[in-house]
């Protein structure tokens, strides 16, 4: 009965989180139906173990929430992601449509600016290079996903995504884990992409294909759309409906003032994570007034909001006179924050309940028992509770809650760099999380003006096929010669 519960429990949450309903009522819902058939007390797993778990993820996470979002929007409101993505279209211009797309998303991305905030600007720049050049509309959403939440989100070192600043604390790791086979991991995601991309763009002309029909939708009219809000924030770090608030510059920063506050950010976090906090003495920590933490448990996460911290004051400083709002484009930054960090807590929450279960001892035995060592169990646990929950980041804390102190140890048994398993776990929660439930796959075939029928099937090739190759790569090279 006790694993019955499990599957009725996510089940039911999956099931109604399609339907557009909040991941705030089904969470606390779905654990209290998986501890009812385990006949474990309802009220004591709601209000202690989900709360737990729930409040954990936030006391460690939401400050990244909170400063993503805000240097998201303030990027969007001064022009400086629209500036950016204007650079690549007049250096890459219409003959290089599809790179020029990707890389302006990836720039923008790599840089710390929200996924959502990437969409509305680089899909009007891929709306108008693709009709230049003839390129079918249907491939916008492919190549936008490509270049903002594939290499960039999972593989990139020190990209400061929240996936890849969760396992941290679990495993002691910083922003810059594995960097080569990071490297070697993105370089497949891109060049993948881009061949299928390509191929498929030759394939259209060949037939007479042109750019077709169809128009983009504007942040009001995605912001007043219930359901789909409700699927986005709980796949990624912003909230939709504070697109449309704060107010956006009349002009644009010059290209090298809009990229000013990226470099800041990966500067910052180079320089804080590998050089500077290692330096410091930060023994205090282990005290108990301070939680008796370990130094690697924080200092990866502080790199980021540090790095974070300081490009929203260069973009503030950069911008000040040209921004109309600065207050309302900062209260549209922090509210973005708060409903996307609070839905992701709640599936943490949920993952919590399921862990304590009795009936878990069985899911977990049989995790651990996959054949291949503890880096193809990682992959698949985070691949498949990322595919199930749609959530790139819920599903990766709810896999290394409840299972990421047993690979650490099997790591340390075994003499396995704790980098390489955040890598690997990183890379494997941004590959199934794009089936078409994905709140952030929905959204952004909802911008483009496309549908599922018309372009899932080159989205799932490039965000999900290139991402399962680059993972295969990743773990039998991490393998036979280690993280590096």
């Amino acid at each position: 009965m006790g694993l019955l519960g499990i599957l009725v429990g996510l089940g039911l949450l999956i099931w109604l989180a399609f339907r557009g309903w909040s991941v705030l009522l089904l969470a606390p819902i779905a654990a209290t139906a998986a501890a009812f058939f385990s006949r474990e007390p309802l009220l004591a797993h709601w209000t202690l173990t989900f709360m737990r778990g729930a409040a954990g993820f936030l006391a460690q996470f939401f400050p990244i929430f909170l400063l993503g979002a805000l240097f998201g929007k303030l990027m969007e409101d001064t022009g400086s992601v629209s500036a950016i993505a204007d650079f690549m279209t007049e250096k890459l211009g219409t003959k290089r449509a599809i790179l020029a797309v990707v890389l302006g998303g990836a720039v923008v991305t790599y840089g710390g600016v929200s996924l959502f905030v990437a969409f509305f600007v680089i899909a009007p720049m891929a709306d108008s290079l693709f009709r230049a050049a003839a390129i079918p509309r249907r491939l916008t959403p492919a190549a936008i996903m490509l270049g903002t939440a594939t290499f960039t989100m999972s593989a990139m070192p020190g990209t400061p995504s929240i996936q890849n600043t969760i396992p941290k604390p679990f495993f002691g790791t910083t922003p810059f884990a594995a960097p080569g086979l990071g490297i070697i991991a993105s370089a497949i995601m891109l060049a993948f992409g881009i061949w299928w991309l390509g191929r498929q763009q030759a394939a259209a002309h060949a037939n007479g294909e042109g750019f077709g029909d169809g128009t983009l939708k504007t942040s009001s009219e995605i912001a007043k759309d219930d359901k789909l809000r409700e699927r986005a924030t709980a796949s990624h770090e912003f909230d939709p409906a504070e697109i449309a608030h704060g107010e956006v510059a009349a002009t644009r920063p010059t290209f090298a003032i809009a990229v000013a506050p990226i470099v800041v950010v990966v500067l910052v976090n180079v320089t804080l994570s590998l050089i500077v906090l290692p330096r410091f003495d930060l023994g205090f920590l282990s005290k108990p007034e301070w939680g008796g933490v370990s130094e690697a448990a924080v200092t990866g996460i502080w790199s980021v909001l540090t790095a974070l911290t300081l490009s929203i004051l260069t973009v503030i400083l950069l911008n000040y006179r040209r921004i109309p709002d600065l207050r309302a484009t900062m209260d549209a930054g922090v509210n973005a924050s708060a409903l996307p960090a609070i839905s992701v807590a709640s599936l943490v929450g949920f993952g919590g309940v399921v862990a304590a279960l009795p009936a878990f001892d069985i899911v977990r035995t049989a995790v651990l028992g996959i054949g291949g060592g503890p880096l193809v169990s990682l992959a698949i646990a985070t691949n498949t509770l990322a595919a199930l929950t749609g959530s790139a980041s819920g599903g990766l804390t709810i896999a290394l809650d409840a299972l990421g102190t047993t690979y650490l140890e099997r790591a340390a048994q075994i003499g396995m760099d704790p980098a390489l398993l955040h890598r690997v776990a990183v890379i494997g929660s941004g590959t199934l999380d794009s089936l078409p439930h994905n709140g952030a796959v929905v959204t952004l075939l909802s911008v483009c003006g496309c549908t599922h029928g018309s372009s899932y099937k080159d989205l799932f090739m490039v965000a999900i096929v290139g991402a399962i190759i680059a993972l295969v790569v990743v773990i039998v090279v991490g393998s036979l010669v280690g993280s590096f």
